[in-house]
């Protein structure tokens, strides 16, 4: 199998190697050729205008020598322009089209137009009214994009917080991130990030919500893409971009639960782009209330249990920062490089009153935990004059250092009096403490090719190669963890048209993965697997703009260090936290079919769904033997608990009953049911549903008003539920400085201080129960300053590593702020 998958990267690199390095057929001249490039945008909103045509035409005998169409951002790129002076026409449904004249020399053979407005017609015109600004859903071909920066209601907050209004997504207390419930790839501007790979939760509590610039929801990912996330993959956009000149802003939030700042800065001149952006995030330490009850039925019918009574009072701090470089050597060879660094800390003290089969004594705890993470990217692309065609070969290293320092201290204040008689005994405290500290380090190289065909197929292929070394050292040697992992994939993806209206793109994706590890005291353990992923898509255009589609692909889960990492953490001594090293990776297989439509100014989004997953990874209450006088202890591991299928369908639809209100709702459903015969699991058939309302009102003067709200069902797993959560707020926001700036004021969960969490969990003999007072309620006043222009470039391609499935906990050993 091995010399199979070889001989597959063998080709691929030869397609690509003769793409770069065509092969010889006689000499040719020499000619100076240059790029056109400019950004169209709507006079009105200011809008990037998609899909716009463009035309170049020589002005001397009026002959059309180049033509394209714009981009999602409105962007134009017109390369293999000989010097000459053209007519540049510029023309959309529903506006004028405008002709100008430009000029290249041979001197200054690329010239930057810069952008130009397209003013709509007098028809098209009070459609733009009618919508007021920029849709904040966009429905795309391959994905639903939600805007953030169009929602005023997300200053002061985090990515969490912009995660619970994005359509389709689940966010927990935590911060679990779920796609129609199950679980998903997240990615930044199209790349992994070393934040991520430890915890997703804690990384999206450190990126302030005023570097989001948008979040694409991918529910069908091509073969080109990795075999990643069950349920699909999202993708974070910062506002990070390389611009014309220099442009950046500055955002900065003060609240009642956390204040966030953030800066970004670009610069461009001539073939040279610069960026950097630095985001802060600070949560004030509020108390947490928390209360849980253990307890076991044994053999002779005795009852052991443990009742605890206290709080939790976490607090974190953390920041965020990138510089990039972007070098057009000419117009088909690109380098680019960006480093990202991420420093995030969490924890606190807490402390409990507690009851261990009525005896009691006082627990007290703290709890440190630190995140340290830096990606590097290096990203070489070479185009050609036959357009669409381009190779690149992308590399990534990817490091982190995490950190987590515990210690656990139980006083007896009572004598205790054993249950056959005897004497009363003082017992003495119970101390323990715990430290860990793992390295992760990650090195990816990967290589793509796209060849347009002809014009309507296009072949894009690639190969790529990724080592992982996760290196984990405790207090205590015989948890150690050595863990090695190595993948190597290659794909192939062809796209092409049925007919005037149909288009089809069908793709396979082939991964070898070889894991070797050590745990502690056991001997060396590994497996390898090879795994072969299909994808293919059909979509038909219908009449008024309605589309119509039908996706199915194959997806991978591989746990990460979270699920592995073999530490036990024992924070909590009633409650211990512990990975599992043998877990194997998901394997899930969806169809789906979705209809869109627009009907007089209205968005209308609706799909259906299957997905059966085997090997499903979930969280696994068990209790761990103790004496009488410990109570009863229960560990929190990982297991493949067995097989699930699931049904479900979204909605999502936008209105304007009037031409500056905008009303929006999204509601998914799902069903939940795990089965496995060899351990007799069967849960039956849940249903979860998730529903988000926003209403959005535009007044004079620059103000815009806006509420939201989302209700997130009860959660299942084989053992147990967690009730049902509810986040609703608003926000007002004036526009300043000539719409340069703005200040707001926001509000979450103005209502109810607290977001109380019951969660029961249920074995053969033996329960859970917690019940959690988490401070959600806060208030916050925000401010924002844009300066420059921003004219877009291209994006760059690069690494995308979407194979591991991340975690369903925001952390261990408390509940987080």
């Amino acid at each position: 199998m091995k010399k199979i998958i070889l001989l597959f990267f063998g080709l691929v690199l030869t397609i690509g190697a003769n793409a770069q390095f065509p092969m010889a057929g006689g000499t040719t001249k020499k000619m100076v050729t240059g790029r056109i490039s400019a950004v169209i945008l709507d006079s009105v909103t200011k809008k990037p205008i998609d899909y716009a045509t463009v035309s170049l035409i020589k002005n001397k005998d009026n002959k059309s020598v180049n033509g394209a169409v714009t981009d999602e951002r409105g962007k134009l790129s017109l390369s293999n322009i000989n010097p000459d002076e053209y007519k540049l026409s510029i023309g959309f449904m529903g506006y004028k089209t405008k002709i100008m004249v430009v000029k290249t020399t041979p001197e200054r053979p690329d010239l930057n137009v810069g952008t130009i407005y397209l003013s709509p017609t007098a028809s098209n015109l009070k459609e733009v009214e009618i919508s007021g600004v920029a849709p904040l859903i966009e429905n795309k071909v391959d994905k639903i994009v939600y805007n953030a920066e169009q929602d005023i209601t997300n200053a002061g907050g985090d990515a969490t917080d912009v995660m619970r209004k994005v359509p389709m997504l689940s966010v927990d207390v935590n911060g679990n991130l779920q796609m129609r419930g199950s679980a998903v790839r997240v990615l930044i501007n199209g790349k992994p990030s070393g934040t991520m790979a430890n915890s997703v939760a804690d990384a999206l509590k450190m990126i302030p919500a005023e570097q989001i610039k948008s979040v694409e929801v991918i529910t069908s990912p091509s073969a080109k893409y990795d075999a990643e996330g069950s349920g699909g993959i999202v993708n974070i956009i910062t506002k990070k971009k390389t611009a014309e000149g220099t442009s950046g802003s500055v955002n900065a939030s003060v609240g009642t639960r956390s204040n966030n700042g953030a800066f970004n800065l670009n610069a461009k001149t001539g073939r040279l782009s610069l960026t950097t952006s630095l985001g802060v995030n600070q949560a004030y330490p509020q108390n947490s209330l928390v209360r849980s009850m253990n307890s076991l039925v044994a053999a002779d019918g005795s009852l052991s249990t443990v009742s605890q009574d206290g709080y939790s009072k976490w607090s974190r701090v953390g920041y965020n920062g990138s510089a990039g470089l972007d070098y057009d050597f000419n117009n088909y060879h690109n380098i680019s490089t960006n480093v990202k660094i991420n420093r995030f800390s969490n924890g606190g003290p807490g402390s409990s009153n507690v009851l261990t089969n009525g005896f009691p004594s006082v627990n007290t705890r703290d709890m440190d935990m630190g995140f340290n993470n830096m990606d590097w990217n290096i990203d070489y692309r070479k185009t050609s004059k036959r357009e669409g065609e381009e190779f690149s070969v992308s590399a990534q290293l990817t490091t982190g250092r995490n950190t987590s320092d515990f210690s656990n201290r139980t006083v007896f204040s009572e004598m205790y009096f054993p249950p056959g008689g005897g004497p009363g005994v003082m017992l003495p405290d119970v101390i323990i403490d715990g430290s860990n500290t793992g390295k992760n380090n990650e090195y990816t190289l990967q290589s793509d090719y796209v060849y347009p065909i002809n014009k309507t197929t296009t072949l894009e292929t690639g190969i790529k190669g990724i080592s992982r070394k996760i290196l984990s050292a405790y207090g205590e040697s015989l948890q150690d963890f050595d863990y090695d992992q190595k993948v190597g994939a290659a794909y192939g993806v062809l796209g092409f048209k049925l007919g005037k209206n149909v288009t089809a793109k069908a793709g396979v994706r082939a991964e070898y993965t070889d894991i070797n590890a050590i745990s502690g005291h056991k001997d060396k353990f590994g497996h390898d697997y090879f795994n072969v992923f299909p994808s293919a898509v059909i979509s038909q255009a219908l009449k008024g703009g309605s589309s119509v589609k039908l996706s199915y692909n194959k997806r991978i889960s591989r746990p990460s260090l979270f699920y592995l990492n073999p530490f036990e953490n024992k924070s909590d001594q009633y409650n211990v936290m512990r990975g599992n090293p043998e877990l194997d990776p998901e394997i899930t297989q969806n169809m789906e079919m979705g209809y869109s439509t627009y009907i007089k100014g209205s968005v209308i989004n609706a799909s259906i769904f299957y997905r059966t997953t085997k090997n499903v990874i979930e969280s696994a209450i068990l209790p761990i033997p103790g004496t009488e006088a410990e109570g009863q202890r229960f560990l929190t591991t990982y297991l493949n608990i067995g097989r699930s299928q699931s049904y479900g369908m979204n909605v999502f639809a936008s209105y304007n009953p009037k031409p500056k209100w905008t009303l929006m709702t999204n509601v998914g459903l799902n069903t939940y049911e795990v089965n496995n015969p060899a351990t007799n699991i069967n849960t039956g058939t849940f249903l979860n549903y998730t529903v988000f309302g926003r209403s959005a009102y535009a007044l004079p003067g620059g103000w815009n008003t806006e509420i939201w709200g989302v209700v997130n069902s009860p959660k299942r797993t084989f053992q147990g539920k967690t009730d049902a959560m509810y986040f609703y707020g608003g926000a007002v926001k004036k526009e300043i400085m000539k719409k340069k700036a703005s200040v707001g004021l926001n509000v979450l969960n103005p209502f109810s201080r607290d977001l109380i969490i019951n969660t029961v969990n249920k074995g053969s003999n033996y329960e859970q129960k917690n019940n959690i007072h988490y401070p959600l309620r806060s208030f916050g006043v925000n401010f924002s300053y844009n300066f420059g222009k921003l004219k877009f470039t291209q994006p760059k391609k690069g690494v995308k590593n979407d194979d591991v499935k991340k975690e369903d906990q925001g952390g261990m050993g408390g509940v987080q702020n």
